[in-house]
């Protein structure tokens, strides 16, 4: 480390003695500044031993001028030669300093400044050999931190040790590692992150740390392995969602679905709650890439139809999804959250995802399982051919619709939600009864299910779900 005031002033064979009552400090000395100006001040930084012979130094007007501007700039103290134009350190020079607080050392004849100069120099030097040491040890260690396996945690921890302080690493406003709890009122240091994302990536220091030139490295390093974690996520999310949609779509159950799950980390055994998160168009691309807080670092996540899928092993469905909807509110995306039930095995999967799918049909930013309706249930089984079913009893009444703008279909939908009350549907819709009455008569005639009927209504609230659903 740099050389102290006092331990300069107590370097053997330079005979300095220190002049006045000005306290020393052990303070560190940056540098030694050799002058014979009157003002010195514009060429000092602050933090130098000023060393002067006062050769221009006649009056005590110009001694006192010198030592206010040596104080001025910051100066640490001044060393005063004698031998040459002085016999000793002049009394005003000296009665200033101890004035402003500067402290006065006098060299003697036989000292060059030379010699001091050399010192501090030599002291700065190997300050610096070892701060350079110390540099690349850390770039050695951060970098086999990543090489060795122990991943983005790892290097966040070796950081945290090598900086003597706590670290932690937020995206999206959310943290999503950290080395542990400083104490309450700690100020952070901030670096951001470059992910090539909109994410807010940041990293956090606790302060006071050493070593702060290892973050611009470290910085590096961390931007890099975001990205390669990023691509690694969005391919492994593309490979699990092959996979849930062939068990969702039966085409891969029994054992074949559970070594199949296994090997992508879904312990079968175990209820998995399903939770799916759709996002606006245009920010659907965001999804396969998209990081988690760590509250789901034990998720297995798919991109499936578009959509983010989470399994989550024996979740609380509530606080889970209000996390995840509050996670992607703070990372600017505009998206549903959809839960599911916690069931196991590969039936239970499917079952849990199309209770999170139907979710997401009820519009809000996050919304709880429900129970799952039977147009659900038909939907899970791909052997039933309900997109057929529907079209032969809806289409007859779309195409009406659009050649006629009947509005056959909407009162259709108004008169099934509100249980088959003609008079409930005119006053929702504004309309006659008989107006209702004939619109119904029309439904009849075209799908050939009469909504009065209960066999032909169920018929025909099954294809409308089944249409919704499908989206």
């Amino acid at each position: 480390m740099p050389i102290s005031l006092t331990t300069l002033l107590d370097a053997e064979n330079l005979g300095l003695a220190v002049k006045g009552t000005a306290p020393v400090e052990p303070v560190e000395v940056q540098w030694v500044a050799v002058t014979e100006l009157e003002d010195p001040s514009p060429f000092l930084s602050g933090g130098e031993v000023v060393l002067t012979t006062g050769i221009r130094q006649r009056t005590g007007a110009v001694q006192r001028r010198f030592v206010e501007s040596v104080h001025r700039a910051g100066a640490l103290a001044i060393g005063f030669g004698t031998g040459l134009s002085q016999a000793r350190v002049p009394g005003p020079l000296l009665e200033e300093a101890n004035r402003l607080g500067v402290p006065v050392f006098e060299v003697p004849y036989d000292t060059p400044f030379i010699a001091i100069g050399k010192l501090v120099a030599d002291a700065l030097s190997a300050d610096h050999t070892e701060h350079l040491r110390d540099l690349l040890s850390g770039h050695q260690i951060l970098a086999q931190a990543l090489l060795s396996g122990q991943g983005l945690a790892g290097l966040l921890r070796q950081l945290g040790r090598i900086l003597g302080s706590e670290v932690a690493l937020y995206r999206y406003g959310s943290r999503v590692f950290s080395t542990g709890e400083p104490p309450e009122g700690t100020r952070w240091h901030s670096t951001p992150i470059a992910t090539g994302m909109r994410d807010r990536c940041t990293l956090e220091v606790a302060e006071p740390f050493r070593q702060p030139d290892l973050l611009a490295y470290a910085q590096s390093l961390i931007s890099v392995e975001l990205n390669n974690l990023s691509r690694r996520r969005a391919r492994e999310r593309v490979v699990n969602g092959q996979l849930l949609a062939d068990v969702v779509a039966g085409k891969l159950s029994g054992q074949d679905a559970v070594h199949r799950l296994r090997a992508a980390g879904v312990d079968t055994e175990r209820r998995q709650l399903t939770l799916l998160v759709e996002a606006v168009p245009g920010q659907a691309r965001l999804l396969p890439s998209l990081p988690l807080p760590a509250l789901f670092d034990s998720a297995v996540t798919a991109i499936c139809e578009d959509r983010l899928a989470l399994l989550v092993a024996d979740g609380n469905s509530t606080e889970l999804a209000a996390a995840l909807g509050g996670y992607l509110r703070e990372a600017g995306i505009t998206a549903k959250v959809g839960a599911g039930g916690a069931y196991a095995e590969p039936a239970g999967l499917r079952w849990g995802y199309y209770e999170a799918k139907e979710g997401l049909l009820r519009g809000a930013a996050v919304n709880e399982p429900d129970r799952l309706s039977l147009a659900s249930l038909l939907m899970a089984s791909r052997d039933v051919p309900l997109a057929d079913l529907a079209a032969e009893a809806l289409d007859p009444l779309t195409d009406f619709d659009k050649a006629h703008d009947a509005e056959l279909v909407p009162t259709l939908e108004k008169y099934l939600a509100l249980n088959g009350s003609v008079a409930k549907v005119a006053q929702a819709l504004g309309l006659h009864r008989n107006t209702v009455r004939y619109r119904l008569s029309q439904i009849a005639d075209l799908s050939g299910y009469d909504p009065s009927v209960t066999a032909d209504r169920v018929h025909l609230y099954l294809a409308l779900n089944v249409r919704r659903l499908a989206g």
